[in-house]
């Protein structure tokens, strides 16, 4: 089931309660009229007695028979109800109330699961919480934590008011990095601020700009550079020009995204903060989790024990960071307890395939001739 069938019951249920509402309202206001119409024949009326009110009353009770206010009202509100009550199923169907039954004793050390935590509030600008968790969850200092971080959202937050100094000021400190990766960050920094120059109508220092700052940049950017050239030609009128899409307002969330993958680059984290991408997989694989540990409690086996999971589970291509060896001996899967192992003639195999094939002697590699000791292999990791 997916979330298709959850939202066409939503909708079959919220169809039902509008129509009930209109029918109801619609309901309510013939009731009104009918009240309305006998009262203003009694008003006409001048009656002084009971006697005289009765004959408009029996035609209000009539008409009101007629009508079936009550009737009508219930069975709008028991379609509304069966609706509602179809829907709920469906939800019960997909979303499971008891995830706890997924859950797993994994030995993981706190202090790591601590330090994860406290830089995605660092990654997301939480400077205050994420001081406040580090003091009470682990014994030492955020600041060595929190400054590049506090650095970053400075140069951030100066972008947004279009402020390149700082950023460029970061660029240059690591130009011979950026350069060596073939980053094209501090070039579009450079291009962003000459721009600039030229959109203020100051062509002669957006002239001495380009030959001071875009020289290292002309064997990888010569034609963007060129472009460039032909902005001075356009000055004060670069919006009409045939270069305004240089001009674009993404320009800006461009050089941003592109900044902030740099940083997170150079301070050896990922892009993706590893709490959320954690997180994100995490959600992904609990149908199937669910469903396993359902499966294996049906036949009486221990969920916590399992040292392996007995299906794959899919995931998708943002959540496959390493590649997976199947041992072509065996056709089993490595894992921690069983990893590939390099031998000497650089062949693979997992480590229980070379157990097997040792028996405490040496043995030839079963793609090549070589002969391969069980102490000249050693573990790689993919």
């Amino acid at each position: 089931m997916d979330l298709e069938s959850v939202r066409d019951a939503f909708e079959r249920a919220s169809r039902k309660q509008r129509s009930g509402e209109s029918s109801t309202m619609e309901c309510v206001e013939r009731v009104l009229q009918e009240v309305t119409t006998a009262l203003e024949k009694v008003r006409a009326c001048d009656a002084n007695t009971a006697e005289d009110v009765r004959p408009y009353l029996s035609e209000l009770h009539s008409a009101l028979c007629k009508l079936a206010p009550i009737q009508e009202l219930s069975a709008s509100q028991k379609d509304v109800s069966v609706s509602i009550a179809k829907y709920g199923k469906v939800l019960d169907k997909f979303f499971c109330t008891d995830i706890a039954k997924a859950w797993r004793d994994v030995n993981w050390p706190d202090e790591a699961l601590c330090r994860i935590i406290a830089i995605h509030f660092y990654r997301q600008g939480l400077f205050d919480l994420g001081d406040c968790f580090i003091s009470e969850a682990l014994d030492e200092e955020g600041a060595s934590i929190r400054e590049p971080f506090i650095e970053i959202f400075q140069i951030l937050e100066n972008l947004k008011m279009k402020n390149l100094e700082p950023a460029l000021r970061w660029a240059r400190i690591r130009h011979s990095a950026l350069m060596q990766k073939g980053s094209p960050l501090e070039f579009e920094l450079h291009r962003l601020q000459f721009l600039q120059l030229l959109l203020k109508g100051l062509r002669p220092e957006a002239l001495q700009y380009a030959r001071k700052n875009f020289r290292p940049f002309s064997d990888q950017h010569m034609a963007e550079i060129q472009r460039l050239m032909g902005c001075l030609l356009w000055t004060g009128k670069l919006e009409s020009s045939p270069y305004s899409d240089l001009l674009s307002v993404s320009c800006w969330d461009e050089i941003a995204y592109k900044f902030i993958r740099e940083c997170c680059s150079f301070l050896g984290q990922s892009y993706e903060s590893p709490l959320q991408v954690t997180l994100a997989a995490g959600m992904q694989a609990l149908p199937t989790l669910l469903k396993m540990a359902t499966v294996l409690a049906s036949k009486k086996q221990e969920w916590q024990l399992l040292k392996q999971l007995p299906v794959e589970i899919e995931l998708s291509k943002e959540f496959q960071f390493h590649s997976i060896f199947a041992c072509p001996v065996s056709k089993d899967q490595s894992t921690a307890e069983n990893p590939p192992m390099l031998m000497p003639c650089c062949h693979v195999l997992c480590k229980q395939s070379l157990q097997k094939l040792a028996k405490n002697h040496t043995f030839k590699c079963p793609y090549c001739p070589a002969e391969v000791n069980m102490s000249q292999c050693r573990p790689i990791y993919f």
